[in-house]
């Protein structure tokens, strides 16, 4: 019986909030916790394909089952970019406010504005990979605001809402984002995983 799983992450923000989520059926480990210090690459050219990556990676080289996931912004009028290479839109440096500027000069003018957020998250074991998908639709705001969250959160404001992600309080935007709609797929499957 699976008890034990790899997420594909350092994050120990994320780390406590997926383990709080198991109630307590599984025991979430980080690559730190499984001797895994080198950068895993991330060389897809979708995100799926770089959360299949990660999750592969550490359950070739380490044999234990892991779960990745990989998130993007993707913009409408941009043809779906920035998408997989948000992170580093503005160049390698991988800085959140030169990725919001870049983004922002490249829509100058542009009227329609819609963008989505989202996030796969790719599960492996020795038997099957399975991925689970979260995608929140929205707005491109003219001007950041808010000092909360990250990346394009300053700028991106979800449909029904007037405020962007930044100005939300952490609670709030976890309770409606792409990767707590994604998480909740998996959780959802692995909670049933051992039953079936």
């Amino acid at each position: 019986m699976l008890k034990e799983i790899c997420f594909a992450s350092n994050n120990a923000h994320k780390l406590a909030e997926v383990q709080s989520l198991m109630q307590g059926r599984y025991r979430i480990v980080s690559l730190k916790d499984i001797g895994c210090t080198e950068d895993i690459p991330e060389t897809a050219d979708t995100i799926e394909g770089n959360s299949l990556l990660k999750a592969q990676y550490v359950l070739a080289k380490y044999g234990i089952a892991c779960f990745a996931d990989d998130s993007g912004l993707e913009v409408d009028a941009l043809q779906g970019a920035p998408g997989v290479y948000s992170a580093r839109f503005a160049g390698p440096q991988k800085n959140d406010a030169d990725n919001v500027r870049q983004l922002l000069q490249k829509m100058q003018g542009v009227v329609q504005r819609g963008a989505q957020f989202k996030t796969v998250i790719t599960f492996c074991t020795p038997q099957f990979q399975k991925s689970f998908e979260g995608i929140i639709r929205g707005v491109i705001a003219q001007e950041p605001a808010g000092t909360n969250g990250f990346g394009y959160d300053p700028i991106f404001i979800p449909e029904g809402y007037t405020q962007r992600f930044a100005e939300m309080d952490a609670s709030q935007k976890n309770a409606i984002s792409h990767r707590a709609i994604a998480t909740k797929k998996f959780l959802d499957f692995l909670l049933t995983y051992n039953e079936g």
